[in-house]
């Protein structure tokens, strides 16, 4: 029976650690260049989630052909302190993301400092270099 109890403990000491090990890693910037950039595109989705929000936008690249972009930003609790909301964006608005830190590994993915809505609204943290 002890051995039993004692093995019990073990694997729900393991499975703890195995599912809080990655809130540890969460907020490293290694796998971002330190780079800025400005891009118009076209809305496709705005995931309005914890712990980030994502606002993915297709544009042409220089050829026409259409390229994938997604950026990432803040959380809803801090994003509606800016007047951030999940209406602030609509599939098929035509949009300028600027963002900072654009990843390294050549994925279109880069963090959102700034968004400038079809009737000029900017929207952002205040955070814009």
């Amino acid at each position: 029976m002890k051995n039993r109890v004692g093995v019990s403990i073990y694997a729900s000491l393991v499975l703890f650690i195995l599912l809080i090990l990655p809130t540890f890693a969460h907020h490293g910037n290694a796998s971002y260049d330190n780079k800025s950039v400005t891009i118009k595109g076209v809305v496709t989705e705005w995931r309005w989630t914890n712990p980030h929000s994502f606002l993915k936008f297709d544009t042409k690249d220089e050829k026409g052909n259409v390229v994938q972009w997604i950026g990432e930003w803040n959380n809803p609790s801090t994003l509606i302190n800016f007047g951030i909301t999940a209406k602030s964006f609509k599939v098929g608005d035509e949009v300028t993301v600027t963002m900072n830190g654009i990843a390294k590994s050549g994925v279109n993915l880069g963090r959102v400092v700034k968004v400038v809505l079809p009737d000029g609204q900017e929207l952002s943290m205040g955070n814009e270099r």
